[in-house]
């Protein structure tokens, strides 16, 4: 049951059900073998399984529960697992506060064990809530402790301290002392060129860029913020582009270049796929409120031209009263406007402010996470790898079975480190780096070339599409190219799990201020079970395609990410053998 256990935790996102499963399982097993730390074993994977469908509440009760089972059981080292669980947890929905409690925790069990390189990884990891909590006091302290405990040994090539004078870095600049924060960043940087480690490199570049932003020092910021970018586009990585965007946008902004700057923003927006949905759903409300407010302007002066048109036909005596009168309401709306578009710019430049403000605290935020995980998971798969080496080439003292299995741990290793880069890719390309454009277009024309795009595919299947939509034309202000995008992968998945001879149906409706967009089959159908995991990431549901199509459990997923990310939702209706109904509702 515990290599089961073990086997569970190298379990990709595509197979959290099997996590699931196996948590039964082992519960149902340990009480039957009488296996006391079967039930702390089962409960961690319930709640790692909640962890991954990003279900935070349930999985925090389950960690809650393996933490007592492992006390109960006198447990130590589950019990150090269950408090670190529980701190990245509650860092996970920006409660550091109660992430610092269980940190705490498994600190004091750290010392109490005397392992020094667990030891330094608990520091780090409170140092950087402490940090983030402003309590900076603290940080250093932990730091300093985990500088004097790991030179010995990063003297001996054992470890490296690099996560931990980033983090040091990172406390100087957060308490505005560049100075000292300036020799910690440059050391990273000395270090990383020497092993020739880029992403270490890019990290130390894009600090120094910014601490020299901060010293207005802007020839020095501007070396390394542009070496930063050049690095970032070398290594081909989006999410390093972004991040060397947003400095560039703090270092115009600090220059007074405010259009340099909010170019640099665009760029930033068009390659950061990881932007927050709720402040997405402020620009994008924005934006709609601002086109509107166009028209209603341009209604109202229309109005105005009718009132004046009215006026000149009326009563000669009044003529001279009723035209004062005009100009003065248009002196009136003039001044209005121009107020009006003078706050509106005011405000858009506070914004452009406020958000290079936030993107240096989420780059600063990122640059601590980047150092952790850096930290946690290249360490172990190296320590495997090294070990596994030693153990493989000492044949003399394996047999056969036992340099089989030496075999399989490498593999499993290797295994490991190709499956964090295959779920980094997905990440990267769940949207690409399509720059959002709005633009109004009319529905049912739209409808129409969606389904006339269809046919042949649909036609291979004998399968009959049809558009249902009212008689008069219906627009919406939204990124055309974004709604093509969801149309596509419903109508896709409509016509793979229709069988021969069925119908497909594509609907427009008007709901008041927002509009329907319905996809309908007469499919195979889809459990109600599986229903809550249709939109998840790698989900895969008992239902297959009709004619053996490829299906990889991700286009759901990725319909569900743009819907949100134009400030929509959408749903779905289904019953086994008679069909499915997508319904995506978008703001006019």
């Amino acid at each position: 049951m515990k290599n089961l256990y073990d086997r569970c935790l190298d379990f990709s996102e595509d197979k959290i059900d099997s996590i699931h499963y196996y948590a039964e399982y082992i519960s149902k097993e340990a009480e039957h073998l009488h296996y006391n730390r079967g039930n702390v074993l089962s409960l961690r994977l319930r709640g790692i399984y909640e962890d991954l469908s990003n279900n935070y509440e349930k999985a925090i009760e389950y960690y809650l529960q393996s933490l007592e089972a492992a006390r109960l059981i006198h447990a130590p080292e589950y019990e150090m697992v269950a408090l670190s669980d529980l701190a990245i947890a509650y860092f996970a929905i920006r409660e550091p506060e109660k992430a610092k409690e269980f940190y705490l925790q498994c600190a004091r069990m750290s010392e109490a064990d005397g392992k020094i390189p667990s030891l330094i990884n608990t520091y780090n990891n409170l140092a950087v809530i402490y940090t983030q909590l402003k309590q900076y006091d603290s940080s250093r302290i932990l730091l300093e402790k985990a500088v004097q405990l790991g030179r010995p040994l990063e003297r001996k090539g054992r470890i490296s301290l690099a996560s931990t004078y980033n983090n040091l870095g990172n406390l100087y600049f957060k308490e505005k002392k560049y100075e000292e924060a300036l020799p910690f960043f440059k050391q990273n940087l000395i270090k990383h060129t020497r092993d020739n480690d880029l992403n270490g490199i890019w990290v130390a570049r894009l600090n120094l860029a910014d601490v020299y932003i901060e010293k207005h020092q802007f020839d020095s910021a501007t070396m390394y913020a542009q070496s930063a970018m050049e690095l970032a586009q070398r290594l081909e990585s989006k999410s390093k582009e972004a991040d060397s965007y947003s400095m560039l946008a703090k270092l115009a902004e600090y220059r007074g270049h405010f259009s340099k700057a909010y170019n640099y923003i665009k760029k930033w927006y068009a390659l950061d796929t990881a932007i927050l949905h709720s402040d997405t759903y402020k620009t994008i409300a924005a934006l709609q409120e601002r086109f509107h407010a166009g028209e209603r302007e341009a209604e109202n002066k229309l109005l105005q031209e009718k009132v004046e048109k009215e006026t000149i036909h009326s009563r000669e005596l009044t003529l001279v009263a009723v035209a004062l009168a005009i100009i003065g309401i248009l002196i009136a709306i003039g001044f209005v406007i121009k107020r009006n578009a003078h706050r509106r710019l005011q405000a858009t430049n506070d914004l452009i402010v406020q958000q290079n403000e936030k993107l240096s605290e989420l780059n600063y935020e990122k640059n601590s996470l980047i150092s952790i995980v850096s930290h946690d998971l290249n360490t172990p798969f190296a320590t495997i790898q090294v070990w596994g080496q030693v153990l493989q080439n000492d044949t003399t003292r394996l047999t056969a079975e036992q340099q089989k299995a030496m075999n399989r741990i490498l593999q499993a290793g290797a295994y490991g480190e190709q499956l964090i880069r295959q779920i980094l890719d997905v990440e990267r390309a769940d949207i690409g780096s399509h720059k959002m454009q709005l633009e109004k277009f009319e529905l049912k024309a739209f409808a129409e070339e969606m389904i006339d795009q269809f046919k042949p595919m649909a036609a291979k299947k004998d399968i009959r599409l049809h558009v249902e939509a009212l008689g008069k034309k219906l627009f919406i202000l939204s990124d055309k190219y974004l709604v093509s995008r969801i149309c596509e992968n419903l109508l896709s998945n409509a016509i793979k799990y229709t069988p021969h001879g069925k119908n497909v149906w594509m609907g427009i409706s008007d709901e008041h201020d927002s509009i329907s967009i319905k996809v309908k089959d007469e499919g195979v159908g889809i459990d109600k079970e599986e229903l809550p995991y249709l939109f998840s990431k790698y989900s895969k549901i008992s239902s297959q395609p009709t004619d053996g199509e490829a299906s990889y459990g991700l286009g759901l997923s990725i319909v569900k990410r743009i819907v949100e990310e134009i400030n929509g939702r959408i749903t779905c209706e289904s019953e086994p053998g008679k069909g499915s109904v997508f319904t995506v509702i978008l703001k006019k």
